[in-house]
């Protein structure tokens, strides 16, 4: 299979959320991504400033809010993404409810999100339904409060739960969200091959700290 690692680059979201991540781990994860021309970064909440100085509107800033267990209030949420994007974020990953979605109340998941997406304005919503805990109706029923509440991207996984982005969850999203719904496949993604193959599948960002590592390697080894 020919991979074109400039396009998988290109839709990366270059990733660092450790949480031990220093401000010299975030500075570096930028010059990576302005090296390789990736689609943004991703950074926790509390370096969006330093990012966004420090890049100078050269590379995307995106950032996570209700991040990982999905389980701060509306509200919160709300507030944490307006702020975000007051300190310079482009874009927002947030995480759903989960306990609201086993719960069955789509309502308010939905609700919810339309308030980030308000929130967020004109910037980027992408909500993050870390599809290894759901069930593949609690997957679809997410695909449509997506869709209803007007975000922008469906995002399959934190990175930080008991799994990562499957193809076949890249499938069933793509199959069941609105045309206006883009995907974010996430976490766990640790070959170029592997990145392709989202692509192909309709996903068109990659949450990864791994592909930028991977063509280093490359380099390395003089590929």
């Amino acid at each position: 299979m020919d991979i074109d690692v400039k396009n998988i680059l290109a839709h990366c979201d270059h990733t660092n959320l450790k949480p031990t991540a220093t401000r010299a781990d975030i500075r570096r994860l930028c010059d990576e991504a302005l090296q390789y021309h990736t689609a943004s970064v991703c950074v926790p909440a509390s370096y969006v400033t330093d990012a966004r100085r420090y890049l100078g509107g050269r590379m995307k800033v995106c950032t996570v809010i209700g991040f990982p267990n999905g389980y701060d209030t509306s509200a919160a949420k709300a507030f944490m993404a307006a702020d975000a994007i007051k300190k310079g974020a482009d874009e927002i990953d947030m995480v759903v409810n989960l306990g609201w979605v086993r719960d069955e109340k789509d309502t308010d998941v939905e609700a919810e999100i339309a308030m980030v997406k308000e929130a967020c304005g004109d910037h980027v919503l992408k909500v993050i339904i870390e599809c290894c805990l759901l069930t593949v109706d609690e997957k679809i029923r997410m695909c449509w409060a997506v869709t209803h509440a007007g975000a922008d991207y469906i995002k399959t996984s934190t990175g930080f739960s008991t799994g990562g982005a499957t193809f076949d969850d890249v499938r069933l999203l793509r199959q069941y969200c609105g045309p206006g719904v883009k995907i974010k496949a996430a976490g766990g993604i640790s070959t170029l091959q592997d990145a392709s193959e989202f692509l192909r599948f309709g996903a068109d960002r990659l949450g990864t700290s791994r592909i930028v590592k991977l063509v280093q390697q490359m380099e390395a080894q003089g590929n």
